[in-house]
Formats: structure tokens, sequence, C-alpha cells
């Protein structure tokens, strides 16, 4: 098997090997956007900077404290979890009545400050974050080397996506977060303090791109940019899944990241765009997403 469509069989396996983790970032990324629009109605645009901020977290964690990668999985979701959920409270919570453009440059300024801070204090080169020695090597698959650490990445993002898909959709708590935002005071009614459940929602969003930003850390080099890299294509994912669609958000993203993987090989003067393309055509037959609401 050394062609396949007469593309070099290590060439079109890697590139394939290269969306997945894509797509895996995407997936998780865009999660957690969806998780925020559907259930508290606000355009984040801080998420990739809370991306940014959890493989900080990570690096600083190791290299200031000597936990290394296995405890920054645990701690900096939570640590930026509650950092987020303190924005929530501080800032975004004054905006829910409001139109959604007044979120929009809330959290695109948020999104600023934080930046700037991080590369105030560490500037905008890269800094290395190693890979863990239980995850380092390759599989020897036959037709192609995959690094351990990648195959890793994909197969934690599928579990965390799954396990978020699970808790809004087939648990008592994703039905109140789902039932309080079509009616906030009827679900009050029953004792439930939908203010705390919100914030805790926003920070639960936040930590699921903190936890992708640790499974980054080890691939792209820790710096203040590395959200902003990604976070205009995932919100394309999100547009092209359907705003607020927890599924369409985790099927999108990894498809997109596939295809996108595969223009580089048969197309590559194409691949910076094939997202966008994508998603003005879906948007175009279908203006809700291919699995939002109308």
């Amino acid at each position: 098997m050394d062609e396949i469509f007469g593309i070099p069989a290590p060439l079109l396996f890697g590139q394939l090997l290269l969306g997945l983790i894509n797509g895996a970032f995407y997936a998780m990324l865009s999660l957690g956007l969806a998780v925020i629009f559907g259930l508290l109605n606000i355009v984040n645009l801080a998420h990739g900077a809370l991306f940014m901020m959890g493989a900080f977290v990570a690096w600083m964690l190791l290299n200031y404290a000597g936990l290394g990668y296995w405890w920054a999985m645990l701690l900096s979701p939570v640590i930026v979890g509650l950092f987020g959920m303190a924005l929530e409270k501080l800032f975004i919570s004054r905006l829910y009545k409001l139109d959604h453009l007044y979120g929009l440059l809330l959290t695109f300024g948020l999104a600023l400050v934080i930046e700037g801070v991080f590369r105030n204090y560490y500037g905008s080169s890269g800094l290395p974050y190693r890979i863990p020695d239980q995850l380092q090597g390759a599989w020897d698959l036959g037709f192609m080397f995959m690094p351990v650490y990648r195959g890793w990445v994909v197969i934690a993002a599928l579990i965390f996506c799954l396990t978020t898909w699970l808790v809004i959709e087939k648990t008592r708590l994703g039905a109140y977060l789902r039932a309080a935002t079509e009616n906030a005071p009827l679900v009050q009614a029953f004792g439930v303090n939908v203010p705390r459940m919100v914030t805790l929602t926003y920070g639960g969003g936040v930590a699921l791109a903190a936890l992708a930003g640790v499974l980054a850390a080890p691939i792209y080099s820790v710096n203040p940019q590395m959200g902003t890299n990604l976070i205009i294509v995932v919100f394309a994912v999100v547009v092209i899944g359907g705003m607020g669609s927890i599924l369409g958000a985790v099927l999108t993203g990894f498809t997109l990241g596939v295809v996108e993987g595969l223009t580089k090989v048969f197309w590559p003067e194409a691949s910076a765009t094939v997202i966008f393309v994508i998603m003005a055509i879906v948007l175009l037959a279908r203006p809700a997403g291919l699995f939002g609401r109308a």
C-alpha cells in the first residue's frame, strides 16, 4: 500500500492523523462554546483566550509548582473554570437581558485583556511543554507510525466530548439546565437556584476550553496567540453544526478537522479556506446549521 489515489500512503495517513488531532481541538472548543451559547445565550469570544490560559496554567504548574501533566489535567480546568465563574458573576451576568451584541463586545474585550496580560509577562514566543513519559514513543500501525501522545489526544477528546453530551442530554442536571433556558422562573419555583446553575454552566464550558489547552500544550508551543489562531475556525465549526447544538459541535468538529487535513493533501491551496466555504454553503442551505433548530 505505497500509494492511494496517487498520493503516498504515509503522507495521506499523516494528514489524516493531523486532521483528527485538529478536529479533536475543534470539537472540544466548539463543545464549550455550544454549551455556553445553548444554555446561557452568550456568544463567548473570550473562549480562545481561556483555552490559552488553560495551557499556561499547565505550564506554570510544571515550572513553578513542579506538578506535571496529569496534575495539570485535573487542576487547570478547575482553576480556569473558577476564573470563568468570577468573570460570569462580575461582568457577563449583567448582560443576559440585553442584545447579543453586548455580550459579544464584552467577551471580545475580555479576550484582549487576558491575552495582553500573558503577552506582557511571557512575551509572544512559544514556551515548550514536555510530553509526559507515559505518552512518549509511537505505535507501529503497519502503514504508519502514530505518536502515542497524538493518539491519546484524539481518544481523550472523544471521551470528554461524549461525557459532556451524556451529562447535558441524559441526566437530571442536564434537564434542569435545558429547562432553565426555556423558562427560568418556573425552574426557580421548583427550588432550583438558577443563577448559581448558570454560573456553574459557564464555568463548565470554560473548563472544557482549559482542558483542551492542557491537551494542546505539548503539541503546540504555549503562547498568548494560540487561542486566537483557533477560535475563528471554531466559531465556523459551531455555526456549521448549529449554534447551541452539543452533538452538532462534536460531530462537526471532528469531521471538519479530517476534511481540512485531507484538503491539504488533495488541494493544498484551499486548506485554509475550506471550512469557511463549507460554512457559507451550509448557511445558504440551512441557516440554523446542520444540527441546529430554526
